[in-house]
């Protein structure tokens, strides 16, 4: 296997709100790697296609509006890239549910997904990186070094997500919050275009009874199987 210049891709992939982004940054930082929400630009595109009142089903439009905006990722201090978009850095804007919902339906979209994963493989191939997604092992980097496919129950999901969304000072349905995620992981397993689904080659970590160290340390004993 030729080696990348800045160290190996560690994909991590999953449903909703499995703490593919708490996980990875964590990681991440252990191994002085760069960390990357793949999940967070189809939100900022969701939100962008909100603000601009453009139809979320209308793939040409959609099209139009990702190759409008000027896309970027600059230093912030941490293993995270900060995302910016027509210069605007973006954080709490693009984690409210109405995004992530409206992003949901931006995903579905054949078009916009080539689109993001030209960008996404043009980040990180260069290696020393930690993506997380959806399809990060199985379209986006198929031959990374680690593939890693992070799942819990969609209860212990939907409690994590509360916690997370009323530590952001938000306000969180749990029962709502739950309800999105059953009818998101339908509807990302189903999807046409490169559904959920563990890679080959991949390993399996079930989190729903680990707590995040637990799970940091795991991956953490995989990355040294592939790298020695």
């Amino acid at each position: 296997m030729t080696r990348r210049p800045k160290g190996i891709i560690i994909a991590i992939d999953g449903p909703a709100g499995v703490g593919k982004s708490t996980i990875g940054k964590m990681v991440a930082a252990r191994l002085n790697y760069s960390f990357i929400s793949t999940g967070k630009m189809y939100r900022a595109l969701a939100w962008k296609a909100l603000a601009a009142g453009t139809d979320l089903e209308d793939e040409a439009a959609l099209m139009a509006l990702a190759r409008a905006v000027s896309w970027e990722l600059k230093p912030s201090g941490t293993s995270e890239p900060q995302l910016c978009v027509d210069g605007r850095p973006l954080d709490r804007e693009i984690t409210d549910e109405t995004v992530g919902k409206a992003s949901s339906v931006v995903s579905k979209s054949a078009g916009v997904r080539r689109f993001m994963v030209d960008m996404q493989r043009a980040v990180g191939a260069g290696g020393g990186v930690v993506m997380e997604g959806r399809d990060i092992g199985t379209n986006v980097f198929p031959d990374a070094e680690l593939k890693i496919y992070l799942d819990a129950s969609p209860e212990a999901r939907a409690g994590r997500r509360v916690g997370q969304l009323r530590a952001q000072g938000l306000e969180a349905d749990g029962a709502a919050i739950l309800d999105f995620i059953v009818k998101r992981d339908e509807q990302d397993s189903r999807r046409k275009n490169n559904p959920l689904k563990r890679a080959e080659g991949g390993h399996y970590i079930d989190s729903t009874l680990l707590d995040r160290e637990q799970v940091v340390t795991e991956i953490l004993r995989l990355c040294a199987q592939v790298m020695a």
